[in-house]
């Protein structure tokens, strides 16, 4: 079993910047890939960026001038951090964890956009 808790959503104004955690445990294998998605109202989940065991990224084109996706092993936690936040980055973001056989998620965490 494995437990994805997000946290450091909250209100922002625009133009601010935010670094979301993603605290993982229970049963992770040593290869894995870990990730950010993020839904906004009356949208689908979208994908942002990923980051996997190896520590290789990759992004999302719509967000990868403003968005850094980094681990710290030592924590097993995940981060995202965003800088230059607008509105329509409004949404729950979520992290989601991939490795054999079995994929998992958080409960997210909001983040809005709004002066």
């Amino acid at each position: 079993q494995v437990q994805l808790v997000e946290s450091g959503g909250g209100l922002v104004q625009p133009g601010g910047s935010l670094r979301l955690s993603c605290a993982a445990s229970g049963s992770i294998l040593s290869i894995y890939t870990m990730g950010w998605f993020r839904q906004a109202p009356g949208k689908q989940r979208e994908w942002i960026a990923t980051i996997t065991s190896g520590g290789n990224k990759n992004y999302a084109d719509s967000v990868k001038d403003r968005f850094t996706i980094s681990k710290d092993n030592n924590k097993n936690t995940v981060y995202l951090h965003i800088n230059s936040l607008k509105p329509e980055d409004t949404a729950v973001y979520y992290c989601n964890l991939q490795q054999t056989l079995s994929t998992h998620w958080g409960q997210g965490t909001q983040v809005t956009v709004s002066s």
